[in-house]
């Protein structure tokens, strides 16, 4: 009893605890390090949220479009226009793949220009990205595949799909 007491009181102490596995190896406690001086302020961390938190127009444009909830949802097979900022552009074409993963959330858009197929990326957080619209809806409603990758190989399909017509 005296020994169970003694093994109690060694494992209640901070300075050192025995390994449960060995008799002999100790854990010694981490020294506790302070953080930096202009971390306690506060200048190092709102810094960088401001930078990496989406801006409230990019919430909502995440919330409307990209939520798996929304009524208005973007899905593969839909024809949009995408407006950058950096280079006054607006580049159309047919969606092909989503990728969800919250402020991170991407998705790729593919065209054909001048008998090129061109794809872009997007990230919806990106500042450069001013505006995105819904030109028309995949038929019936979605498309039986969550990435369209298989349009790359037949621009006649995607043509068709543009062109809101049954394919197949």
């Amino acid at each position: 009893m005296l020994n169970l007491l003694r093994g109690t009181h060694r494992l209640l102490s901070t300075v050192a605890k025995p390994y449960p596995f060995s008799k002999t190896a100790l854990i010694l406690p981490e020294p506790y390090v302070a953080p930096p001086a202009p971390l306690k302020e506060g200048r190092g961390l709102m810094p960088y949220l401001s930078k990496t938190l989406p801006t409230p127009e990019k919430q909502q444009i995440l919330r409307n479009l990209f939520s798996r909830q929304s009524r208005n949802q973007l899905y593969p097979g839909s024809i949009i226009t995408v407006t950058v900022d950096h280079a006054p552009m607006t580049f159309t074409g047919v969606l092909l793949a989503i990728r969800r993963r919250g402020p991170d959330t991407s998705f790729v858009v593919r065209n054909i220009i001048q008998r090129t197929g061109v794809e872009m990326q997007f990230f919806v957080n990106s500042p450069a990205l001013k505006e995105i619209k819904l030109l028309q809806r995949p038929p019936k409603g979605r498309m039986r595949r969550a990435k369209l990758y298989y349009l790359r190989d037949s621009p006649e399909k995607m043509s068709m799909l543009a062109g809101n017509k049954k394919y197949q």
